[in-house]
């Protein structure tokens, strides 16, 4: 099927309600299996999925390690940073603006800036990288949160959720053709994150 803008529109009201479905349930360990089965779903079989076409009947998805609490944060919006714009060539989107609205320190790993898109709709986005990037997973990082598209475990800015049990291979993972925005220097972390998809695994 020739991907068009219904796909896409289909693919993103998908993906927000599996994380509406995560945000809804007490039982994290639960819904981050739920997440795992129904990301694995959508990749595999969905027309507006980046795994290209010819290769989704034997997709067999990415590892993901066992949900970990340890890696689940609710931390603060800490806003007292100096302002910064990024603008991203994206592969779908045109360029994309991004402002630094703040950042969040997860105890024992590090800092993340949290982005706000600064176009028609906005949303949150944390990308990362970290000391596993490009050794047991997808070498340009992952993603966290990409509130525009869907991909939002809750929150504000007194406690937003940052569960790196659910980060996830950005687009371009799949297929060299789409450009994603990748994380700067304010989105990487020198220690390893375990949790998550860990690699990649097209067949």
């Amino acid at each position: 099927m020739t991907l068009t803008s219904m796909n896409v529109l289909d693919w993103r009201r998908r993906v927000a309600s599996i994380y509406a479905d995560v945000r809804a349930d007490p039982d994290v360990e639960r819904a981050h299996q739920t997440w795992v089965n129904a990301r694995l779903a959508l990749l595999s079989n969905h027309p507006a999925s980046p795994v290209p076409a010819a290769e989704r009947g034997a997709f067999m998805g990415g590892r993901v390690a066992p949900y970990d609490p340890a890696f689940r944060f609710v931390m603060p919006l800490d806003t007292d940073t100096a302002p910064e714009r990024r603008e991203v060539q994206t592969g779908t989107d045109g360029v994309a603006a991004f402002e630094r609205i703040g950042k969040v320190h997860l105890l024992g790993l590090g800092s993340l800036d949290v982005w706000w898109l600064d176009s028609y709709g906005g949303g949150v986005f944390i990308p990362f990288r970290d000391a596993t990037s490009g050794v047991t997973t997808y070498g340009a990082g992952r993603y966290l949160l990409d509130t525009t598209k869907g991909a939002d475990l809750g929150g504000d800015a007194a406690g937003l959720v940052v569960d790196l049990n659910f980060a996830y291979q950005p687009s371009c993972a799949y297929d060299e053709a789409w450009a994603c925005p990748l994380p700067g220097a304010g989105n990487r972390l020198t220690v390893e994150v375990p949790v998550g998809e860990l690699f990649l695994d097209r067949h």
